[in-house]
C-alpha cells in the first residue's frame, strides 16, 4: 500500500473504532440505565428485559438505516455516507448522556432512550458495510483483505475502548455516584469521539470505483436495492449466512461469555471482564493476521480453517475453565484471536456484489442477517444453557460448521472489485 491507502485505511479504521464504541458502550451500563429509567417498584427481571429490549432496538434499526444509506452510497458516493453515519451516531450519544431519568419526566424518559436508540442503530447500519466497502475500493487489488481486517480490527477496538472505559468509571468512582451522575461520562465522552471522527473523515477521498463509475456513467439507474433481489439473491443468500457465523463469534463469544462463565463456575466480574479485554485485544490483532492470510490464501479457506479453529478453542474455554478457572485468561485469549476468522466475512461479502450495488448488497445482506440472528442468538442461547452449561459452545459449534461450509463451497473465487 502506499502512503495514501494507509492514510485512509487509519482514517476509517480510527473512525470506525469511535462509533462503535459509542453504540456499544450502552451494554456495559444496562444495569445502572436500568434502574433509573424505568419505575423503581418494577420487578427486576422485568426492568432488566426492557432494557436490553431498548438494547435491542438499535440491532432492528439497523437494516433502515443501511437500506437508506447504502441507496445513497451506490447513487452519491461512498464518501458523503461514510462521513453521515459518524454524525448520526454522535449527536444521539451525546443526548443520551443528557438524558433526564425516569424520576425526573416519567415514561418520556425510556421512549426518549429508546428513539436515540433507534438512531444510533440506523447510523451503524450504515457505518459498517459502508466502511468495508470504502477502504476495499481504496484498497489496492492484492491488499483488499489486509484492508478489511484492518477496519475490522478499528471496530472490534471500539469494543476493547468500551470495556476499558467503563471498568475505569466503575473503578474510579462508587456505585453510588455511577448512579447519580458518572455513568453519563462515557456517552458524553462517545460524543465527543463522534464529532472528532466527523472531523477527521472530512480528509478522506471518494473510492476511485466510484469515480470511475461516476465517469463512464456506469451508477445503478434504477433503485440499486431492487438490482440486488432481483438479480443477486444467491449472493445475498451466501452473504447472510457469513454474517450468522460472524454474529455467533462476536455476540457469544465476546459478549456473552463473561456473564455465562459467573453464572456457571462462580468467577467474578472483575475476572472476566478483565480476560475478555485480553480476548478483545487478541481479536483486534487477528483481524489484521486474518486480513492478510485471507489476501494470501483466499478468504473461503481462511474461513474454513479458522472455524475450525474457532469451534475448539470455545470447547477447550468452557471445558478447561471448569476443570481449571485459573486456564481462564489463555484459554480465553486463543477463543478471541481465533474470533478473528470473522475478518475473512467482510471480504467474502465485497467479492459477492459488483460496484454498482455493492454498498446496497452488502449492506442489505449484512444489516438483515444481523438483526435476526443477532436479536434471537441471546434469548436462544439462555435456552440452550438452561439445561446444558456447554450450550453455548455447541451454539457456536454449528455456526462454525456453516462457517467451514461456506468457506469450502460459498465464496466467489475472483475478485470483484471492478465497475462491472
Amino acid at each position: 500500500m502506499h502512503r495514501g491507502d494507509i492514510k485512509t485505511l487509519l482514517l476509517a479504521a480510527l473512525g470506525g473504532a469511535l462509533e462503535f464504541y459509542d453504540f456499544i458502550i450502552f451494554v456495559f451500563f444496562a444495569a445502572v440505565i436500568g434502574k433509573l429509567f424505568f419505575p423503581a417498584d418494577m420487578p427486576d427481571w422485568l426492568r432488566q428485559l426492557q432494557t436490553y429490549g431498548i438494547f435491542a432496538a438499535g440491532y432492528l434499526a439497523r437494516p433502515v438505516g443501511g437500506i437508506v444509506m447504502a441507496h445513497f452510497g451506490d447513487r452519491v458516493g461512498r464518501k458523503r455516507m461514510f462521513a453521515l453515519s459518524v454524525l448520526l451516531m454522535a449527536l444521539p450519544t451525546l443526548a443520551i448522556g443528557a438524558l433526564p431519568t425516569y424520576a425526573a419526566v416519567g415514561l418520556w424518559a425510556p421512549i426518549a432512550l429508546l428513539l436515540l436508540r433507534l438512531l444510533q442503530g440506523a447510523a451503524i447500519g450504515g457505518e459498517i458495510p459502508g466502511a468495508w466497502v470504502f477502504v476495499a475500493e481504496h484498497a489496492p487489488h492484492n491488499r483488499t483483505g489486509l484492508a478489511c481486517g484492518s477496519l475490522t480490527a478499528g471496530l472490534t477496538s471500539g469494543i476493547l475502548l468500551g470495556s476499558l472505559v467503563a471498568a475505569g468509571i466503575n473503578r474510579h468512582y462508587a456505585p453510588d455516584e455511577v448512579a447519580a451522575f458518572a455513568w453519563r461520562l462515557p456517552f458524553l465522552l462517545g460524543g465527543v469521539f463522534g464529532l472528532v471522527a466527523v472531523y477527521l473523515r472530512r480528509w478522506l477521498e471518494e473510492t476511485p470505483v466510484f469515480e470511475e463509475m461516476r465517469l463512464r456513467k456506469a451508477l445503478a439507474q434504477e433503485l440499486p436495492l431492487k438490482l440486488v433481489l432481483k438479480q443477486h439473491g444467491l449472493a445475498v443468500l451466501r452473504s447472510m449466512l457469513v454474517t450468522w457465523v460472524l454474529t455467533a463469534a462476536i455476540v457469544v463469544v465476546i459478549l456473552m461469555t463473561p456473564g455465562l462463565l459467573q453464572k456457571f463456575y462462580g468467577l467474578t466480574a472483575a475476572q472476566t471482564l478483565s480476560a475478555n479485554s485480553i480476548a478483545t485485544l487478541c481479536l483486534t490483532i487477528g483481524c489484521v493476521l486474518v486480513g492478510a492470510l485471507a489476501d494470501r490464501f483466499g478468504p473461503g479457506r481462511v474461513l474454513a480453517c479458522g472455524s475450525t479453529l474457532l469451534l475448539l478453542s470455545t470447547y477447550g474455554l468452557y471445558l478447561g475453565v471448569a476443570r481449571d478457572p485459573g486456564l481462564l485468561v489463555p484459554l480465553y485469549a486463543l477463543a478471541g484471536l481465533f474470533v478473528a476468522t470473522v475478518a475473512a466475512v467482510p471480504l467474502i461479502m465485497v467479492r459477492n456484489f459488483p460496484a454498482a450495488v455493492r454498498f446496497s448488497g452488502l449492506s442489505f445482506s449484512y444489516n438483515l442477517a444481523y438483526a435476526i440472528f443477532g436479536g434471537f442468538t441471546p434469548p436462544l442461547v439462555a435456552l440452550l444453557t438452561s439445561g446444558n452449561r456447554l450450550g453455548a459452545a455447541h451454539y457456536v459449534a454449528v455456526m462454525c460448521v456453516i462457517g467451514v461450509g461456506m468457506g469450502l463451497f460459498g465464496v466467489r473465487r475472483h475478485m470483484s472489485n471492478d465497475v462491472s
